[in-house]
């Protein structure tokens, strides 16, 4: 039994063996084609807290292998009003179903929930910890766009103090050899532990505080929001909010084959007009969660 919890839990060589392995199910993934690998498997969809992207194509994933989905979405419906623990709630889903992903807005539930369950969990983000499901659809995603995933000199942009999906990325790309540029508003910068790992690994770039000066080197740009919901007090969200936006213009200072990610969802830090433009790539990004997701869910409970 493995459990997905960092992407520390995956080795280079099986990171590499998901995004083959996800290659090789796009037609699937498209529903051009069928696959019933994991008929008659349950995945139990428990989230705490609120998802779009990650929920439905976690489900997708497993509708389109075959298998089926129980679940819940939001804690309203659920006996955790009346008090129940996150550790009976994982014992008792554990029971239902072949694999567990779980949301949860604390940092370390899905480290906790491994102590109750009986089978596969896979963290689909703890608070401001890890999200190493999205690392993989990342790499997926940059792969396939740039060509390699080697080489590269990639900067990451906004809330990398809160951003979970930064925080398990930055580390996955520095072990296949790539620059990493930090750039965020003061006082919310990448947390030393990962800073620590990138300079280590001798794959730190540079740390800044400003936007324009990193483009022109960029070949992906990644983007991520403000996070509102992390912020105890309202105004010092309302300090950094907006501080920085892709616009066109903006993009036309980097390199031709740039590409822009964003984990989503945006709020007004990528402007709409940028969605047109060939360098945009966060909604093929967010599709391509679907077969990374299957990927991993053949892998963890579908045998070979």
């Amino acid at each position: 039994m493995r459990h997905v919890i960092s992407v520390h839990d995956l080795s280079t060589e099986e990171i590499i063996d998901v995004l083959d392995r996800a290659e090789g199910m796009l037609d699937v993934a498209r529903g051009e084609a069928v696959e019933d690998r994991l008929k008659g498997k349950i995945l139990a969809s428990i989230f705490f807290e609120p998802s779009t992207r990650t929920r439905l194509s976690f489900e997708t994933a497993m509708n389109r292998l075959g298998g089926g989905v129980i679940g819940f979405a939001g804690t309203e419906a659920t006996s955790v009003v009346k008090g129940e623990t996150l550790a009976d709630t994982i014992r008792m889903v554990s029971g239902y179903a072949d694999a567990v992903v779980l949301r949860h807005p604390q940092e370390g539930a899905a480290k906790l929930a491994i102590e109750f369950s009986d089978v596969p969990i896979i963290n689909a983000g703890d608070g401001a910890g890890q999200h190493p499901t999205q690392t993989l659809l990342d790499l997926f995603t940059i792969r396939r766009e740039m060509g390699r995933l080697e080489g590269l000199n990639i900067s990451l942009i906004g809330d990398l103090r809160f951003g979970r999906t930064t925080h398990s990325l930055a580390p996955a790309l520095a072990r296949f050899g790539n620059t990493i540029n930090l750039v965020s508003p003061k006082g919310l910068e990448m947390p030393n532990g990962v800073v620590g790992y990138l300079e280590n690994a001798g794959m730190l770039g540079s740390v800044s505080h400003s936007l324009e000066d990193i483009v022109p080197q960029t070949d992906v740009l990644y983007v991520t929001r403000i996070q509102k919901e992390r912020f105890p007090d309202p105004v010092e969200y309302e300090k950094v909010a907006g501080v920085y936006r892709v616009d066109a213009e903006l993009v036309s200072r980097g390199p031709e084959k740039m590409i822009i990610m964003h984990p989503l969802p945006r709020v007004n830090e990528i402007a709409p007009e940028v969605d047109a433009l060939p360098q945009a790539k966060y909604f093929t990004q967010a599709f391509n969660g679907v077969p990374v997701r299957m990927a991993l869910l053949s892998m963890l409970i579908g045998g070979s």
